[in-house]
């Protein structure tokens, strides 16, 4: 009796071992895969130019990762990452720029393009930017991430604003949430600091439930800055809204709303970006 038990045990380890020999062989799964080869159209300098905003400015091309799987090779689906980084930053900068590309293997960008990517890293208009540029490979869900060699190129931006800067070079806090409350002549107390050609800041009193927009030429309601209407902007922050009178900018942005809690608040509009932050 105790023969046949252990007969039967026996059978049944070997069959569990069977099945699990072949649960796993029919299981696919990513061996790896070549680090991908980038290639410019060029790598000379670039000064790029608003006038020619709609032009090629570069492309670029790649070979496949040809990731290999344990049934065969495959680069179906692998998705592309090409990543613009300022050199010396080992793309671990903050404000890296990625434009994802899904199984192409080469992608061209316009001057206009290329030069949002270098604006949105924070660099400065009208000077020489030595930037890095890579392809990262991956399969779906962003596995087995393949870098490819680093191309660098030195490239100049050109002044370009998601919104119209103010042409008077100033502007002035005005509203509910203010002192002076609705007034198309703030005081200067309510002048804002320029920071820069496309920055400006102000650091003001606010309690709950208050509105307020900013106006850039005393005495007129327009240019007139505030909220983009149906853009979901807060009291924290979101996309700035214009009406300059001139198309497509030609109706009134909604008001920002004040912070829930009193207290100091300092507002930065960046027109580059063409956001406002609450802080």
């Amino acid at each position: 009796m105790k023969s046949i038990v252990k007969l039967i045990s026996l059978s049944l380890v070997l069959a569990t071992c069977l099945w699990a020999c072949t649960k796993d062989e029919n299981r696919e799964y990513i061996l790896g895969g070549t680090n991908p080869v980038l290639t410019a159209s060029s790598t000379a300098p670039l000064v790029l130019n608003v006038l020619n905003q709609n032009n090629m400015a570069i492309s670029f091309s790649w070979t496949n990762p040809n990731y290999q799987f344990n049934t065969g090779v495959s680069s179906q689906d692998v998705n592309y990452a090409l990543q613009f980084d300022t050199t010396g930053a080992n793309f671990t900068n903050p404000k890296l720029q990625t434009k994802s590309i899904s199984k192409d293997l080469s992608v061209s960008l316009t001057v206009k393009e290329l030069n949002a990517y270098l604006l949105s890293m924070g660099l400065a208009e009208d000077k020489l930017h030595n930037i890095e540029m890579r392809i990262v490979a991956s399969f779906a869900g962003s596995t087995v991430p393949l870098a490819s060699n680093v191309i660098k190129i030195a490239i100049t931006p050109y002044l370009d604003v998601a919104i119209p800067i103010p042409p008077t070079g100033e502007l002035f806090i005005t509203g509910d949430a203010c002192a002076s409350s609705w007034t198309n002549t703030p005081p200067i107390t309510q002048k804002c600091t320029k920071v820069d050609n496309t920055t400006y800041k102000i650091t003001i009193s606010f309690t709950p439930g208050k509105f307020y927009k900013f106006l850039s030429n005393q005495g007129f309601w327009q240019p007139q800055y505030g909220v983009k209407t149906g853009s979901g902007g807060t009291a924290n922050g979101g996309t700035l809204g214009l009406n300059n009178n001139v198309a497509p900018y030609n109706s009134d942005p909604d008001a920002i709303p004040t912070p829930s809690s009193s207290g100091n608040y300092t507002i930065t509009l960046n027109f580059k970006t063409g956001n406002y932050i609450v802080q």
